[in-house]
Parts: structure tokens; sequence; C-alpha cells
């Protein structure tokens, strides 16, 4: 998984490749530069004319180099010089200043620059500290000013690395971050900034990130299928997990019927599901490859795996709850009313097997923990919760935050905005237990999970966009096999 560093860290980060590889750093703008441009000739913005903004340092550097390889390549462009001419520039950036094409027409921020096509924000980057000075806090009001779209190189100009803004940041529509996101990219607090996300990779050695100390980390595609289970033509429904999930109630089936059929598009061998006996003939109706169980469950340690709380209700629901902690000794997945009974029975938290996972939403979780101010003192309580109780919390929403006993935090990089729909976390519940219950560990269980959720939301969005519901999202799990090329 790919390691997430501070701000200030990235210029050691930069420093560490080098004397890895023997590259210069300019040789390393040069690869972001052209990851960047590769990326835009995939868009569909060819046509358009190109603004640059740059500053005086790298990021800038950056945006020169960007210039220069968009005009190679036929694209209309004009640059913006966001600093004096007397000013001192960085050495990589005065190298691709005096490489830029006389073609190339230089505006200075006080001219009467063009204000429709493409901005690519260069200005400032993952170095700033402090507040911004006067004059840059200037020119990010001029370049959000800027009518047409707008690209942010690394990092929004105006928003630190690793903390919350309080000052004028460039409102990008498209951030484009290299090698791994900046922190402050994955907080919902700055949304209207980072605008979508997108990460490249421009090739620095792995080994380069070893002496960073960072318990966070970024969940990518390439890391998941080494946490799959290999199954042969001989393995039979047993292999693949007897589950049980309990939840619904009169009204809430839906969740429960969802989160059934997740569970057997996910793969599992077979599925149980306990309710009120009034409402076992809707599950066997909607769903008649999952089996109704209803009243005592003497031996829930029959299953491999146990997920609780979609749909389940909260009257009369405590007694069974402990029942269930008190009988299955492995770990779990408690969702929705399982974990608002944790969050008013308190005295319940210290029956959860260890390295259960819990899937919290924001409301949900502030129920659990409390009130959080910003978005980083909720992950800060998350992290802890999750080391006092030794479980693996999910903290669910854009970039969900996989949280676990040991202080690790990894941000899932799938996902769309589409999948904020009604039942979209019963899905993530019926998918967690289904790993569970194939054998996966608490830790890959939960990683594949979140991933290939994130991923179905996104298979779902390509042809329904807004219109995307939660049976979407199952009906393209499998199809998240396929693009992973998991057998």
């Amino acid at each position: 998984m790919q390691k997430i560093i501070s701000g200030e860290e990235v210029k050691v980060l930069d420093a560490s490749h080098v004397a890895l590889t023997g590259q210069s750093s300019y040789d390393l703008m040069e690869n972001a530069a052209n990851e960047f441009v590769d990326w835009i000739k995939k868009q569909d913005l060819q046509k358009k004319s190109y603004l640059v903004a740059v500053g005086k340092g790298n990021n800038g550097g950056d945006g020169l180099a960007i210039a220069r390889m968009l005009h190679k390549e036929g694209y209309s462009v004009s640059v913006l010089r966001c600093f004096g001419s007397n000013e001192k520039i960085s050495p990589d950036a005065h190298a691709n200043l005096k490489l830029l094409p006389e073609a190339i027409h230089c505006y200075t921020i006080e001219d009467n620059f063009p204000m429709a096509g493409i901005l690519i924000d260069a200005f400032l980057g993952v170095g700033l500290q402090g507040e911004l000075r006067e004059d840059a806090a200037h020119v990010i009001k001029r370049l959000n000013e800027f009518t047409g779209y707008k690209i942010s190189v690394d990092i929004p100009s105006g928003l630190p690395s690793d903390s919350l803004t309080n000052g004028a940041v460039v409102n990008a529509d498209i951030t484009v971050s290299f090698e791994f996101p900046k922190l402050s990219l994955l907080m919902p607090e700055h949304s209207a900034y980072v605008g979508e996300l997108v990460v490249l990779k421009i090739g620095i050695e792995d080994s380069a990130y070893h002496p960073f100390n960072s318990d966070t980390y970024f969940l990518t595609a390439r890391d998941i299928p080494a946490f799959h289970r290999k199954f042969n033509r001989f393995s039979h429904k047993g292999d693949f997990g007897k589950i049980l999930l309990a939840g619904g109630s009169p009204g809430k089936m839906g969740a429960l019927i969802l989160c059934a059929k997740s569970a057997l598009r996910t793969g599992s061998g077979l599925v149980s599901c306990h309710m009120e006996e009034t409402e076992h003939h809707i599950m066997q109706t909607a769903v008649p490859e999952a089996m109704a169980t209803w009243g005592l469950i003497p031996y829930a340690e029959y299953y491999d795996a146990l997920g609780i709380g979609p749909g389940w209700g909260q009257e009369n629901r405590v007694s069974l709850m402990r029942h269930l902690l008190h009988d299955f000794k492995k770990p779990l997945v408690i969702d929705a009313d399982g974990l608002n009974l944790l969050a008013k029975n308190k005295e319940l938290l210290s029956l959860i097997p260890k390295k259960s996972i819990l899937t919290p939403h924001i409301g949900e979780f502030t129920r659990l923990v409390g009130d959080c101010d910003n978005h980083l003192e909720r992950l800060e309580k998350a992290k802890k919760f999750a080391i006092d109780n030794g479980v693996i919390l999910i903290l669910k929403g854009a970039n969900s935050a996989v949280c676990f006993p040991d202080g690790r935090q990894i941000f899932n990089s799938s996902g769309t905005q589409f999948m904020a729909t009604g039942g979209s976390g019963d899905v993530l519940t019926g998918m967690l237990t289904s790993f569970l219950g194939m054998g996966y560990s608490p830790e890959h269980a939960a990683l594949c999970g979140v991933y290939h959720h994130g991923l179905a939301g996104e298979i779902a969005a390509q042809k329904k966009r807004r219109g995307v519901i939660a049976s979407d999202i199952i009906d393209a799990i499998p199809e998240t096999y396929i693009q992973l090329n998991i057998e």
C-alpha cells in the first residue's frame, strides 16, 4: 500500500529517490510533467486552450515543464507568471523557465490574461508553511476569477498539506496529485477546493519511503489481488463460507435483503438470515438463495462469520445482541442498529471479539464516540477507538478510512459520490461478512470489502450516474472481480 507522508517530508522523499536511483531532481520533475501530460491526453480536453499559472518553487517548475510538453504536443498554451522578475526561483524551475519555447506567451498576474479555457494551477505546492502572504492571497483570488476549468498540480494552491485551511485556496475542478494524496486532500471540509481527486505515480522507488514513519496509507487497485484467497475447482459451498446475517424488522426488511444479496454476489457459499418470524416470507421470496431463521440461535459458532445490524431496529434487541456476542467468538461485522445499540449500551463493547469490523457512517460514529469539531479530530478518535477496543473500524464516506487496532489508518481510493444512496452501507456489510466467511483475515476482509464496494459503485455509476441505487452496486460486484483479475 502507498504510504502517505507529510508535506514537509516530500523534499526528503525526492532526495531519497535521487540517492537511490542516480536520477536528478530535474529528471523527477520531468517524470511528473510527463505523467501529467499523458493524463491530459486521455481526457476530453484536447481542443481547449491552456493557461498554466506558475510560481517560483518546484510546483511552478512542474507547471513550466507541463507547458513546454503541452506545446510540443500541439496544444494552445500560455503561461501566467505568478512571481516577480526579480524574485529568486528554485533551480529546477529556473531550468524549465529557460527551456520554455519563445512561442509560448507569458502573462503576469496583473495583465489582462485569458479567463476561459483550462487553467493549470501550479502556483503553490506542498511546501506551504504558515499563513499566506498578502501577495499570494491576491494571486489566488485572481486565479479563482478564472471562469473556465481549473486543474491543480499536486495540491490546490493555498491548501496546507496536512491540516485544515482557514485562508485563500484555489477552487479546483480536478486535483492531480503525485505519488500519494496529501492528507488534506482527503478531508471533506476541502471538497470544494479539491474537486475530483486523481493520483498519478511518477516513478519514485518504493524503497525511498522506508525511512518515513507513517501509519497512514492509501489503498489502490494494485494492492487488492494479493489480499484474496484462491479457490480451486474442487472447492465446495462450505469452503466459500457459511454466514449468518442478523437484521431486518417490519418495514426495514430491504436492508437485510440487500445485505444477503451482496454477500451472495461477493461469493458466500451459504447465507442464512435471522429475523422476526413474521418477516421470513419476505426474505425467502426476495432472496431464494438465502435461508431464513428466527427465534433462538442455539449454536452461533456453527457459522464462519456473523454480520449484525442492517434494518434490525433497536427495540428488544439488547438481549439478543448480548447473546450473539457471548456465543460467537470469531471476528464479526457490526453495522447500523448494531452500532446504535453499542452507543446506548457501552458495556457491550467489552464483549466484541477482537479484530471485529465496525462500519459506522459519520452519524453513527458521532453517537458512538461523541461530537467532533472536524474530520481530523474524527480520524484521531476513530484511531483511538480501534486501538482501545481492539477492533477494525471503517469510518465510511468518500475515501473511507479503515482504522486498525495497531494504529494504522488506510484510506480507500475507490468509490464515487453516486453511491450516496440508501442501502449502500448494507451492501458493504454483506460483502465484509462474506469475505470473513470465506476465511479471509479480518484485515484482508476489510480492505477487500471497502475496495470492491467502491469499485462496484464506480462501475454502476458509469451508466446510471445519479440514478445509482444499492441494487445496482450489488449487480456490479461480479464485474469487480473481472476488472481486478481475481479468479
